[in-house]
């Protein structure tokens, strides 16, 4: 049956079958790669401080060891704001590197694969959630909203990241309900079981749950019957074309549609202009997240 006006907006001759195929289990996962490393949302300045030249001015080992010794890591929010009304409903915190001593700050794909290399992703997770407790429990703790951070899939198999959690929240005063924890279905693929505990045993903390890059990875209802949740961030593939994609425009109103149904949320990511942001109110996405709607800063706007 063709799309009517009712259901996709029409596109001149574009039809569902002149629609370029894309497959929801079965996208590439270089937007998962991307958001897991913190590119916000079309993060244009933070890709160009991190291009590939230069990245071996300094053993990246001993770089990044030392970087958490002496907290030269920092982090930068992107708002996520309700298409209800406009406001800003919570942010997300995305780490940066802050060693060059002139200012700059290095994108997250320089550092974080080196991170992985050489086993220190846990402790940069760590790292970013101690600092989002101690901002939660400090100067936020009255100005309200929450804020997300994700999680690497070392620390989503760590048996003492809740543990962490909890000691970090509880150090600071922070109210666990402003705690979004984001998790990604490739950082859930390696162990589906933990991945589930994890989940499981943050709701049972207080915090939130957010999948990360719904539909980027292979299987992705699959983590919709195992791994609970509150938000469900539809990917960014399927927001960037969304004004002339009628296959996208499916895809993100039959989402939207599942998971109100299922009594949870859905932020849009990689919102880049106005129409995609009209489009998106109008097929019934709860929250966006974009250059279109708030690029990432140091400080975060009020709530």
């Amino acid at each position: 049956m063709a799309p009517t006006s009712k259901n996709v907006r029409r596109m001149g001759t574009s039809t569902i079958a002149r629609a370029k195929p894309r497959l929801l289990m079965g996208f590439p996962a270089r937007a998962a790669h991307n958001r897991y490393r913190g590119i916000a949302a079309g993060d244009s300045g933070a890709q160009r401080i991190c291009s590939p030249a230069g990245l071996h001015r300094r053993p990246w080992l001993a770089r990044l060891r030392r970087a958490l010794a002496h907290d030269l890591f920092v982090l930068h929010y992107q708002p996520i704001v309700s298409l209800a009304d406009g406001r800003v409903a919570h942010h997300e915190a995305l780490v940066r590197l802050a060693d060059e001593g002139d200012g700059r700050v290095i994108g997250p794909t320089s550092f974080l694969p080196a991170a992985e290399r050489y086993g220190l992703i846990r402790d940069i997770d760590r790292m970013v959630l101690d600092k989002v407790a101690a901002l939660l429990g400090g100067e936020r703790a009255q100005a309200g909203g929450a804020i997300a951070m994700n999680l690497s899939a070392v620390s989503l198999t760590d048996h003492d990241m809740l543990a962490h959690i909890r000691r970090g929240l509880e150090r600071h005063g922070a109210d666990p309900g402003r705690l979004i924890l984001e998790v990604t279905e490739t950082a859930s693929i390696s162990d589906m079981q933990r991945a589930r505990q994890f989940c499981v045993g943050a709701q049972a903390l207080g915090c939130a749950v957010a999948l990360d890059d719904f539909g980027a990875g292979f299987g992705s209802f699959h983590y919709l019957k195992h791994l609970p949740f509150s938000f469900l961030k539809i990917d960014g593939a399927f927001i960037r074309g969304l004004p002339d994609s009628a296959h996208d425009q499916l895809v993100v109103k039959a989402l939207v549609g599942l998971v109100r149904e299922m009594g949870q949320s859905t932020i849009a990511e990689f919102v880049g202009d106005r129409a995609t942001l009209e489009l998106l109110r109008e097929l019934g996405v709860d929250y966006a997240q974009g250059f279109e709607v708030g690029r990432p800063q140091a400080t975060m706007a009020a709530v």
